[in-house]
């Protein structure tokens, strides 16, 4: 009777053993930066104007299934900014809009994280502009196998934010007379969760835009 008892708390022990280090496996998101894009797109009364930011810094972890301790860091250089245009990124790094002299970084950091279906809610702190607010990013997460064959993770979100709410051009002229203020967020995030044994550290993933 006792050694029955024994027999399968020690079986129990075991498989708790066993399954504890897969279901808590720490990973790491490594970026493909050739497809991630951290992006935006604004408006004037006559055209859209897209965008993005080359230089950035991304800090994934967690668990992309269960969303366990997932923590999501993003480090953007306010200067990287870059419309196609050399003349009007160094207006918008300025300090009518982005004033990177000052404000030289946007950063995100991620308190939370909640699935709905497809889609991962992220929500955290946006820092812009020297201005923080709170938000949630809707990213559509889809897993499939990129062109070489590999196991890859792909994150979009689009949010709109009100630029004014950061101060950004709130004193331009140019952005009074012409441009919108609401700003749409456009985010493609494209990698994969890599996992982290004891004693193997794997920094995180920088991009520059290609």
């Amino acid at each position: 009777m006792h050694t029955s008892v024994f027999a399968r708390m020690a079986f129990g022990l075991c498989a708790l053993l066993l399954a504890s280090p897969l279901a808590a496996q720490p990973k790491r998101f490594q970026a493909d930066t050739t497809h991630t894009a951290l992006g935006f797109r604004a408006a004037t009364v006559l055209f859209d104007v897209p965008g993005r930011f080359t230089n950035y810094h991304l800090d994934i972890s967690g668990d992309p299934v269960t969303l366990e301790s997932l923590k999501v860091k993003v480090d953007i250089e306010a200067r990287s900014v870059d419309t196609g245009n050399r003349t009007r990124d160094k207006h918008l790094a300025s300090a009518d809009f982005f004033d990177a002299a000052r404000f030289p970084r946007i950063t995100f950091e991620s308190t939370h994280a909640r699935r709905e279906g497809d889609t991962v809610l992220v929500r955290g702190t946006l820092l812009l502009h020297g201005v923080p607010q709170e938000l949630e990013l809707p990213f559509r997460a889809v897993q499939g196998m990129n062109g070489a064959g590999e196991a890859t993770w792909s994150y979009r979100a689009t949010l709109p934010l009100d630029r004014t709410a950061f101060g950004v051009g709130a004193d331009s002229v140019a952005a009074k007379i012409s441009l919108k203020n609401k700003v749409d967020l456009d985010l493609l995030l494209v990698g994969a969760f890599v996992d982290l044994t004891p004693g193997v550290v794997k920094k995180p993933g920088k991009g520059k835009a290609h």
